[in-house]
């Protein structure tokens, strides 16, 4: 279902309604991660070691910085940046799974039947998500600086947060960590949608009563396979851009341990190596995989949810 197939039945949906499932997908699928995701991002952000044996470390492992968060923070702060987030999810969900679907019908009446699948899933899967990370990701800048600030908190509401980075920071502060991104989007989507297709097919060669009868469970072990390969395969560039990304906010985590600031990518690149070391660009990886895992499984089960349920209600109309 997740992008075009002439061979199947399944394609009398709009494109408005396209857009609708890989919204609702994403809206769904972040209330569901955020607290995973706000782990995610401040053990990306911590200088220190996530070692028990750095005493400095705030942050050691994902059930202690559960804990310490909860206690010092509420349970609210696993959903800080909450609002952004959303924006984002819906905004992104929206762009990328209709650009998704033009993209590869596009590709697929240029070569017809010639087209290889993975191939073509990679580069438009890829493309798609470019876009839709142009589209919000002022947005995602603002996600990632409310997940990241402690308490007291520097922006109180949305509207305040936009209104004094564009003040002192300028309108560019909106586009910070976006090389990095795009840089780390383009492989990453593009992995997520080629595996996904290609776990389906292997799901379905192993099992092919399963994969007949229980498609919902296909869809949401699939994609959190494909989203645990991509993850692995990006997860440095993801890091460089959480970074870069609260670059001129270092006061609002002068209670987290060390800060610094990077003048780019490669800069970001060379003070984590030397720094952190190697093992440094993979801060973060356990709850990132987790995140990673059931969020790209819930995305495309509740988007193909979506696309079935729109397919048969037309059916049953007509």
């Amino acid at each position: 279902m997740v992008g075009y197939d002439p061979s199947t039945d399944c394609r009398n949906i709009s494109k408005s309604e396209v857009a609708v499932a890989g919204s609702v997908s994403g809206l769904v699928t972040r209330a569901l991660i955020s607290p995973l995701d706000v782990i995610k991002i401040r053990f990306q952000l911590q200088i220190e070691r996530l070692s028990r044996s750095d005493p400095n470390a705030k942050y050691h492992g994902i059930l202690q910085a559960g804990r310490q968060i909860w206690q010092e923070e509420g349970p609210t702060a696993f959903w800080k940046g909450h609002i952004p987030a959303q924006l984002l999810s819906i905004g992104y969900g929206a762009v990328q799974f209709l650009s998704f679907e033009l993209l590869t019908e596009l590709v697929h009446r240029s070569h017809g039947s010639k087209a290889q699948e993975f191939s073509v899933h990679f580069a438009c899967g890829g493309l798609s998500a470019c876009l839709a990370t142009l589209a919000v990701h002022p947005v995602d800048v603002l996600r990632t600086r409310f997940a990241a600030q402690g308490e007291p908190r520097v922006y109180k509401t949305l509207r305040d947060a936009v209104v004094t980075m564009y003040r002192t920071e300028g309108p560019l502060v909106f586009y910070r960590g976006l090389s990095p991104t795009l840089m780390a989007i383009f492989p990453y989507a593009g992995f997520q949608f080629s595996f996904y297709s290609s776990l389906k097919h292997v799901y379905e060669w192993a099992m092919p009563a399963e994969g007949k009868k229980n498609g919902n469970l296909k869809n949401l072990l699939c994609g959190g396979g494909a989203g645990v390969i991509s993850k692995t395969l990006t997860y440095p560039l993801d890091l460089f851009k959480k970074r870069l990304q609260v670059r001129g906010f270092e006061q609002a985590r002068a209670t987290f341990g060390q800060v610094r600031t990077y003048s780019g990518l490669l800069d970001c690149a060379k003070q984590v190596l030397r720094e952190e070391g190697a093992k440094g660009f993979f801060k973060g990886l356990s709850p990132s995989l987790l995140k990673a895992a059931f969020s790209t499984g819930l995305v495309f089960f509740w988007y193909e949810l979506l696309c079935n349920l729109f397919h048969h209600l037309k059916k049953a109309d007509s």
